[in-house]
């Protein structure tokens, strides 16, 4: 089975900015509800409808303009691309905009073209082909230069999606934590330091938290370190994600129903992964380190167990309540670590965390809890400029006390609003730092087509932590 994984990363379509379109090829022209009488076609966002002519033809509505309609549309195009190439050979499709579109809205566009005929299937069947190129075609030969600067940096981020996709989206039983570290180092490299530390390390470290949770696979734990280091760089941000790389919730076994979902999480950290690569990719001047904790939440004779007290790096313990709540045990001990080791200005993690998170948020929109109001709105901000949706959540201090353990220092899990109670642990683990948890147990994993979205790992929050980096370029 290794050896019929597809390529990982994913390789996105190629997408050019012309200002002339070219006889002989495909052609798709975008068109609004005032013009789509032109073409006998809706205006309506993301209807592509079949045009006659010689070659394939189509027009495309993109309602009112919105970036978020361009990028609706890019992916309609996307797929239907991809159905074409299936039925006759086309490579290119040129695909005309509005005279008025801007660089914005072409960037828009390139991201559905680029995510929304993703597909990742393991078999041993001919491939099916690639959705050919795009040639975007605008107005103004002067505006290429322009167009084509936002196109590529819609690119970077697409990719980032793909590639936390790529990595949520591969089995278990090829997808185990020294993998997981391995092709980050592989596929990272260049521009990003990238360290595996191995179980040894971790228990002569006394990451007791990485250990419990992985003591019960076969397959041992790893920490991912990931460091980028430009010169120059106006800030230091630690992400953290979470890498459980298969959770059958341990001795609080999970119910059937729904645990082949499980191989999605560690798409908390294969979206820190995917987004540290792309900040290097476009060398971005703020420094970024970044850890993910992996480990395979087992059942066996070595699995940890409810009851038992846990110490973690640093030497605070954790009173266990129920071993499928691995996730805070792996993130406290390299929320710790990486605070201690690299001092960093501010902390961000993501994790598909609580369930409880789909309950109060729905399946499209990721939770923000943090402890700085202006951190906070730079997340939610940076998701909507790259068209990912959060909502702030409280920390609420009345729940604090909760927390307090009997046995040990923290309880893991004291009952009460479980979102909140999970992110009220994990900050005792961040020692004041500024702080923001990203839950994305809803949106991270899709069981419809939307949007540039397909069924299976969505790569949701890669694209934010990339844009909210970026936000402290200047």
């Amino acid at each position: 089975m290794r050896n019929s994984l597809p390529p990982v990363p994913t390789k996105l379509p190629g997408i050019e900015v012309v200002a002339a379109t070219r006889r002989g090829l495909a052609l798709a022209v975008l068109v609004t509800p005032d013009e789509a009488e032109t073409y006998d076609a809706s205006g309506k966002t993301a209807e592509v409808r079949d045009l006659l002519g010689d070659g394939p033809r189509w027009a495309a509505g993109i309602g009112d303009g919105e970036a978020k309609d361009y990028r609706r549309t890019g992916a309609a195009l996307a797929r239907t691309f991809r159905a074409a190439a299936e039925d006759r050979p086309i490579r290119t499709v040129q695909v005309v905009l509005p005279e008025d579109a801007t660089a914005e809205q072409a960037a828009e566009l390139a991201t559905g073209l680029s995510l929304g005929g993703y597909r990742f299937v393991v078999t041993t069947s001919e491939p099916k082909p690639p959705m050919p190129t795009v040639r975007l075609v605008v107005a103004d030969e002067r505006a290429v230069p322009a167009y084509t600067e936002a196109v590529d940096r819609a690119r970077v981020l697409a990719a980032a999606a793909a590639f936390t996709r790529d990595l949520a989206n591969s089995p278990s039983n090829v997808k185990n934590p020294a993998w997981l570290a391995n092709t980050t180092a592989k596929v990272l490299g260049g521009a990003v330091e990238v360290t595996v530390r191995d179980e040894k390390w971790l228990a002569d470290n006394s990451f007791g938290g990485v250990l419990a949770v992985g003591g019960g696979s076969a397959s041992p734990p790893r920490l991912i370190e990931m460091s980028y280091r430009p010169r120059g760089a106006a800030k230091h941000l630690l992400f953290v994600g979470k890498g459980i790389t298969f959770d059958t919730g341990g001795i609080s076994i999970k119910p059937a129903d729904g645990m082949h979902l499980m191989r999605t999480d560690m798409a908390g950290g294969a979206a820190v992964i995917a987004a540290v690569r792309a900040i290097a990719e476009l060398k971005l001047p703020v420094r970024v380190t970044a850890l993910v904790p992996t480990a395979e939440n087992h059942v066996s004779g070595s699995a940890y167990r409810p009851g038992d007290i846990v110490r973690h790096y640093g030497g605070r313990t954790t009173e266990v309540g129920n071993t499928d709540a691995e996730g805070r045990m792996v993130l406290a001990d390299a929320l710790v670590y990486g605070i201690d080791r690299f001092k960093p200005d501010l902390v961000v993690d993501a994790a598909t965390l609580t369930g409880a998170m789909k309950v109060s948020l729905g399946l499209r929109t990721g939770g923000v809890f943090a402890t700085d109001d202006e951190l906070a709105s730079r997340v939610v901000e940076a998701g909507a400029r790259v068209g990912e949706a959060w909502w702030r959540m409280p920390l609420v201090e009345d729940y604090a006390h909760g927390i307090d353990g009997e046995l040990g220092d923290v309880r893991q899990t004291p009952g009460g609003p479980g979102g909140i109670m999970a992110a009220l642990f994990l900050r005792e683990f961040t020692a004041g730092l500024p702080w923001a948890h990203l839950d994305i147990a809803g949106p991270a994993r899709a069981d419809k087509t939307y949007d540039d979205v397909v069924p299976g790992a969505s790569g949701f929050a890669a694209r934010t932590l990339v844009e909210f980096a970026a936000s402290y370029e200047s």
